[in-house]
């Protein structure tokens, strides 16, 4: 049901009167947790964005249990015991484009995962033209304490305390 809203509210931001207007469904993001015992890793290639161009505003939605794993097994504790995604089923960046030279863009804006907020920059590519805006971050990190996420001390050593992530997003104009 929340996909379905945003996915309504992304669809009527991008029909608006301003054509510099970019959109995608299946953008990637993925993350990576080395931890001294297992190394984690998913990817989820059901990314919705938005950028405008004119007001370089950067949206990014996505569900939670998208994220897929190479075991069944972390994907359900993924869900199940560290995100909640039956509480907090989706993750948003909402922010801007607050400098852009070269191909080299820095974006700034709230990242909220876990039902916690908080600001973020991160420095990443962005390549836009006529058609196609295409957005990526090679490697930011995010620590798991700063959205709430408990980790039981019996699987410390299984997770790291801060998870790598990455962004790939190809956007068509609308």
């Amino acid at each position: 049901m929340v996909r379905q809203i945003i996915s309504i509210f992304l669809f009527l931001i991008c029909f608006s009167a301003n054509a510099q207007q970019y959109l995608a469904k299946d953008g990637t993001i993925s993350f990576f947790s080395k931890a001294p015992v297992e190394d984690i890793s998913a990817i989820n290639n059901k990314v919705s964005a938005v950028y405008d161009a004119k007001t370089k505003v950067l949206v990014f939605l996505l569900n939670i249990t998208d994220f897929i794993f190479p075991k069944s097994l972390m994907q359900e504790h993924f869900n199940e015991n560290y995100m909640e995604s039956d509480i907090f089923p989706t993750s948003t960046f909402v922010g801007k484009v607050v400098s852009h030279k070269n191909g080299v863009a820095n974006v700034e804006g709230k990242l909220t995962i876990h039902g916690e907020a908080n600001t973020i920059s991160v420095v990443g590519n962005l390549q836009v033209n006529d058609n196609i805006a295409s957005i990526s971050a090679v490697k930011f990190s995010v620590k798991l304490k700063d959205y709430k996420i408990k980790v039981p001390r019996i699987v410390m050593y299984n997770i790291a305390e801060e998870i790598e992530i990455k962004v790939n997003i190809e956007m068509k104009k609308q």
